[in-house]
């Protein structure tokens, strides 16, 4: 399919989803019950995904309290000084006393969560994870030498990870890395983390480089240049980045670059609440297949959709879907055109 559509990650939190979650870190629910209660969330996100028209859905990510602690407070070797939390969105502060063990089996869950949702839906699933990168720059104590060698022991425990959800039928999976924009000098150490973790597990990778989306703010500015020319070393098939809010500058970096793989295209601003037009999101494809083809363009918001109140989600989503549509029957009636007009002029 030409410019398939999808999501990030993430979908919106309801205000009662998020009084529940934090009711579980204040110790006042259970384990069981939370995870009930995740169960019905999920289906209703797939939803409306299926709904918006989306190609490729996902989970929400809504099993998470957030990008980080969903990983390393499951992960061996990590500790945590309290388990409570004020609100569930917090982040735990966390050490790592000694070197991580190294995993012989997948330790953090992720392939039964992908197995729940491959259950609720016919249509193809992303299922993304934090990177290494991300994780390590969140551990306040650690025994290695550095962060980039921290990064790569629990890149070790992401593989395994990896595997585990190959087996359970996992396609299509995405390394997330919102920290990285902040420490572009490190990309080098951010892409050797990354192919421990993608190493001969054989699905599609996507890697997602953005600028923070922390209660819907960037965390930093900048342009995508400090990618380069290290993620030219990535072994994944996909960059998804973000174009909706900062515009089309970055794109010409991609070519320039030397980057010839799959492009996942942010068209919808995840940082604004108003709905794009259909018109806006075609136009931003339209400015992209300048310079990118449109078999190697995905189409998807710049970021995960948590922060935006699920009313307006739905309707960027929608929005997106359309304004993919018109493209895509643009470029397919140009391709089904093309042999006539050949037949003609003989």
């Amino acid at each position: 399919m030409l410019l398939p559509t999808t999501v990030v990650g993430s979908w919106p939190v309801p205000e009662w989803l998020e009084r529940l979650k934090t009711d579980y870190y204040r110790g006042r629910i259970s384990r069981s019950q939370l995870g009930d209660v995740h169960d019905m969330a999920i289906k209703a996100a797939l939803k409306d995904q299926e709904l918006a028209g989306v190609d490729i859905v996902s989970d929400g990510e809504l099993r998470r309290d957030n990008d980080v602690d969903y990983f390393l407070a499951r992960m061996p070797g990590v500790v945590l000084p309290l388990s409570v939390k004020e609100f569930y969105f917090d982040y735990h502060t966390v050490t790592v006393p000694a070197p991580l063990p190294a995993p012989d089996t997948a330790v953090l869950g992720l392939a039964d969560d992908y197995a729940f949702t491959r259950a609720h839906t016919d249509r193809p699933i992303k299922f993304s994870f934090t990177g290494p990168f991300s994780l390590a720059q969140r551990v306040a104590d650690h025994p290695y030498a550095d962060r980039a060698e921290l990064a790569r022991a629990i890149a070790g425990v992401l593989h395994r990870e990896a595997i585990a959800l190959a087996e359970r039928g996992a396609t299509h999976l995405q390394i997330d890395e919102p920290f990285l924009a902040g420490h572009p000098q490190r990309i080098t150490d951010a892409i050797e983390a990354v192919n421990i973790v993608v190493n001969e597990v054989g699905v599609r990778w996507g890697l997602h480089v953005c600028y923070g989306n922390r209660y819907a703010r960037p965390s930093w500015e900048g342009h995508y240049d400090f990618l380069f020319p290290a993620v030219l070393d990535a072994r994944v098939h996909e960059l998804v980045l973000e174009f909706g809010r900062k515009g089309d500058e970055d794109l010409p970096v991609l070519a320039g670059g030397g980057w010839d793989r799959d492009v996942g295209l942010g068209v919808i601003d995840v940082k604004d609440a108003a709905v794009e037009l259909p018109l806006t999101v075609a136009t931003r494809i339209r400015r992209a297949l300048e310079l990118v083809p449109a078999h190697r363009l995905a189409i998807n918001p710049d970021c995960g959709l948590r922060h935006l109140p699920a009313t307006v989600a739905r309707s960027k989503l929608a929005a997106m879907v359309e304004g993919a549509a018109v493209v895509r029957e643009t470029l397919t009636s140009a391709t089904t055109s093309e042999p006539a007009t050949v037949a003609a002029a003989s």
